[in-house]
């Protein structure tokens, strides 16, 4: 990996280990300004929805301001919100507070994710991506760690030290990063910047839907763990025990996706296989009672988990044209936020009316779903869109075959030292 993924790694690694405040926003707004429960729902829900434009808004400023600026600025702004937040004297202060961080909250994914995207070859998409979100779960495993100490003297603390995490990594990206000049790729093409209009690809809206779902159901099993584990008789702090044994999974399995039949499947076949150990997983919670079967049923799950979110994201940044990566991956992104405002909904209706072993089933049927439309309707319409989109749009790679041997040069018996090319 060239060394601009290890530093976007290690510096995600550092400000994950500081995301634990977020969960207890809605704690501190009913125990330190006495409100409601719906009331602190509200507000975390407001935050949810400012993440949706906070998106978009990364991918435009990235081409147009440059993407260190933009992570710089992301960073620092999730900074002096969480700050405002630990500051704050009244519920009013704290609801503007908490949307400007949700406004900052994105801006640093699409600028990062495309530096990936163009540093490392197609090949290596798949590893670069899963090195990302193994960062994310080893940082996950130490932030509970943190929250449970610092929380047990004060909860204004917990943002306090998320904010100074923000502030450190802001500050390393600075310095560590290559300068921007956002205006370099449009000289090279005559002045003239190539349009990008990710909404108007029907690709990436196949992309997108799927990706939405497999959001829900993601942020689903982060809501509706805890509350699954009460109706079984366990503690719901359990739940921080499953959700280490999943980083843990994560972080485990990486040298796994270099083996040669794994990193040779089709993208299709690979996210299709991906959500149906995902499937199994969760079915797996229907039935648990004791936490060793919840506990297995975890690493299933993780391991499909694995095998999504590293193809997802190369998938989508093949789609986009030259340029255009910081776009397309933000337009796609969105399905984050949209997910993380309904699944505090749905995990609880469901709960409440159908029961666990309904939630659970329903969502694995959901998982099998999802597999068969990556085979069925997303592979073939992202293998073949490229072709008639028209004038101003890049010809598609179809939704490839991986092959994990570098090509030979024709003129020479020695392996080509710079892999694929993007």
């Amino acid at each position: 990996m060239p060394r601009i993924v290890w530093l976007l790694v290690a510096a995600r690694a550092i400000n994950r280990l500081g995301a634990f405040s977020l969960p207890f926003l809605t704690v501190l707004i009913s125990t330190d300004f006495g409100a409601s429960a719906t009331t602190a729902g509200l507000l975390s829900a407001a935050f949810g929805f400012a993440t949706i434009p906070s998106r978009l808004t990364g991918g435009h400023l990235a081409t147009r301001l440059g993407r260190r600026r933009t992570i710089v600025l992301g960073l620092t702004g999730c900074a002096l919100a969480q700050m405002g937040i630990a500051a704050a004297d009244s519920l009013t202060t704290v609801a503007v507070f908490a949307v400007l961080l949700g406004l900052a909250f994105e801006l640093y994914e699409p600028p990062s994710q495309a530096m990936i995207a163009d540093a490392v070859g197609p090949a290596d998409r798949v590893r670069a991506y899963s090195l990302l979100n193994a960062a994310l779960a080893a940082g996950g495993t130490g932030a509970g760690l943190i929250a449970a100490a610092l929380g047990r003297w004060d909860l204004r603390w917990l943002f306090v030290a998320d904010a100074l995490t923000c502030l450190a990594c802001a500050l390393t990206l600075r310095f560590a990063l290559p300068a921007d000049h956002p205006g370099r790729r449009t000289a090279e093409r005559g002045g003239r910047p190539e349009p990008v209009h990710p909404w108007r690809d029907r690709a990436l809206w196949a992309l997108f839907t799927s990706g939405t779902v497999f959001a829900l159901i993601s942020m689903q099993i982060t809501m509706a763990l805890p509350l699954t584990l009460t109706h079984r008789g366990l503690q719901p702090s359990d739940a921080g025990l499953l959700f280490s044994a999943s980083a843990v999974t994560i972080v485990a399995s990486q040298p796994a996706l270099r083996l040669r039949r794994l990193a040779a499947l089709p993208d299709s076949a690979a996210l299709a296989l991906g959500h149906t150990l995902m499937a199994a997983g969760l079915a797996g919670y229907a039935p648990a009672y004791g936490l060793p079967a919840f506990l297995a049923a975890t690493i299933l799950w993780s391991l499909g988990d694995v095998l999504v979110l590293g193809r997802i994201l190369g998938v989508v940044a093949d789609l986009a044209p030259p340029g255009g990566a910081d776009r397309y991956l933000a337009a796609h992104g969105i399905s984050w936020g949209i997910a993380t405002v309904a699944a505090p909904i749905t995990a609880t209706q469901i709960l409440e009316h159908a029961g666990v072993t309904a939630l659970w089933t329903g969502t694995a049927a959901i998982c099998l779903a999802l597999a068969a439309t990556q085979l069925l309707v997303v592979g073939p319409l992202v293998g073949t869109i490229g072709r008639t989109d028209g004038p101003t749009m890049p010809r598609r790679r179809p939704f490839r075959t991986r092959d994990c041997r570098r090509p030979r040069r024709p003129w020479a018996g020695s392996r080509d030292s710079t892999g694929a090319s993007s």
